[in-house]
C-alpha cells in the first residue's frame, strides 16, 4: 500500500502531467497533438523510463548508480558483438529468433554481472556508491571501446530491431514492455518482503541490521536488479536505433536522476514508488517534446533539467526540515 504522502505526490504529478499537456497543446496545437508525436514518444520514452526505475531502486537503499548508461551501452555492444560472431559471412540479417534470444540473455547477464560488481564494491569493500559506480561506469565504457574499436556496431538482426520498433495489436512493443516492467516492479516493492526490506535499509540502516536483515546481501541484490534493468534499457535503445556504441544515451543519466527524484524518490533512501516515476517520466517527456517543437537548444534543455533537479531536491529538503 502507498503512504498518504506518496499518494499526494502522485496526485500532484498527475496534475503536472495534465498542465504540461494543456500548455504544450496550446503552444503547438497541430504538431503536439499529432499521432506521429505521441507514437514517437511511445518508442523512445520506455528506455529512459526503465533507466529511471533502475535509478530509483539504487536510491531506495540510500545509494545511487552512475553506471547505468555504461551498463546499457555495454549490454547492447555485447549483443552486437555476439551477433557478429554468429553471423559470419552471411551477415546478421540471416539470424533468426534463436540467436536473438541468446543475445537478450547475454545482455541481461552483462547487466547482472555489472550490478554484482557494483554491489560488491559498495557492500564488501565499503566504497561510497557515487565513487564506486562512477568508476565502474568508466570501466564499462572502456570495455565497449575495446569491443567496438570506437565506431558503432550497426546492423542488428531483424528480430532484435522488432523489440525496439515493433507493434503488438497497434501498440508499440517498447511501451508494452515498459508497462510490464512497471507492474512487476511495483508489485515487487509493495507486495513482497524484498521490497519492504529494501526500503527499511534505506530508512534506517542500523535498525535494519539489528532486526536481522543482511544489509550487504540486500545491497548486492538491489544493484544486480539495477544492472539488469539498465541492460534491458540498453536492449531497447540498440534495438530502436539498430546500433550500439560506448557513448549513446549520455544525457539519460541526468534525466534518470531527475525523473527518479521528481517521482518522489528520496535520494537519502527509504522512499520511492514506480507510479510516481512513471508520472514524472510522462511529464518530462511531454515537456521535452514541446521544447524540441519550439526549437529550443539541447544545451539549454540540459541546463533546464539540471536547474530543475536542484530545485526539486532543495524543495524536498525544505519540506522534510519543515515537517521535522
Amino acid at each position: 500500500m502507498l503512504s498518504d504522502e506518496t499518494t499526494r505526490t502522485n496526485l500532484l504529478l498527475a496534475v503536472v502531467c495534465l498542465l504540461v499537456l494543456v500548455l504544450m497543446t496550446a503552444m503547438r496545437p497541430t504538431m503536439f497533438m499529432s499521432s506521429y508525436n505521441f507514437e514517437s514518444m511511445a518508442f523512445f520514452m520506455p528506455e529512459l523510463g526503465i533507466l529511471s526505475i533502475a535509478m530509483m531502486i539504487a536510491m531506495l537503499t540510500g545509494g545511487i548508480d552512475l553506471s547505468i548508461v555504461g551498463v546499457a551501452n555495454l549490454a547492447g555492444v555485447t549483443a552486437g558483438t555476439l551477433f557478429g560472431m554468429m553471423a559470419g559471412e552471411g551477415g546478421t540479417a540471416v539470424l533468426g529468433l534463436g540467436p536473438v534470444a541468446l543475445g537478450v540473455c547475454a545482455a541481461l547477464i552483462v547487466g547482472l554481472l555489472a550490478g554484482l560488481l557494483n554491489g560488491f564494491l559498495i557492500s564488501v569493500l565499503k566504497i561510497t556508491p557515487i565513487l564506486a559506480t562512477l568508476g565502474t561506469g568508466q570501466v564499462f565504457i572502456g570495455i565497449c571501446l575495446v569491443l567496438t574499436g570506437g565506431p558503432a556496431i550497426v546492423g542488428f538482426p531483424g528480430g532484435w530491431n522488432g523489440i525496439g520498433n515493433g507493434k503488438l495489436l497497434g501498440v508499440p512493443l517498447p511501451l508494452i514492455l515498459f508497462g510490464v516492467v512497471c507492474l512487476v516492479l511495483s508489485l515487487l516493492l509493495t507486495r513482497t518482503s524484498f521490497g519492504l526490506r529494501l526500503k527499511m535499509i534505506g530508512t534506517n540502516p542500523k535498525a535494519a541490521v539489528y532486526s536481522g536483515l543482511r544489509r550487504g546481501q540486500m545491497i548486492i541484490y538491489s544493484y544486480m536488479l539495477t544492472g539488469a534493468l539498465a541492460a534491458m534499457a540498453g536492449i531497447l535503445l540498440s534495438a530502436r536505433i539498430n546500433a550500439a556504441k560506448s557513448d549513446y544515451g549520455g544525457s539519460y543519466l541526468l534525466q534518470a536522476v531527475l525523473i527518479a527524484v521528481l517521482g518522489g524518490t528520496n535520494p537519502a533512501g527509504g522512499r520511492g514508488n514506480v507510479i510516481g516515476v512513471a508520472l514524472a517520466l510522462i511529464s518530462l517527456t511531454l515537456l521535452s517534446s514541446g521544447f524540441q517543437m519550439m526549437r529550443i537548444s539541447n544545451h539549454l534543455i540540459d541546463f533546464v533539467w539540471g536547474a530543475f533537479l536542484i530545485a526539486v531536491i532543495a524543495l524536498n529538503s525544505w519540506r522534510r526540515w519543515k515537517g521535522s
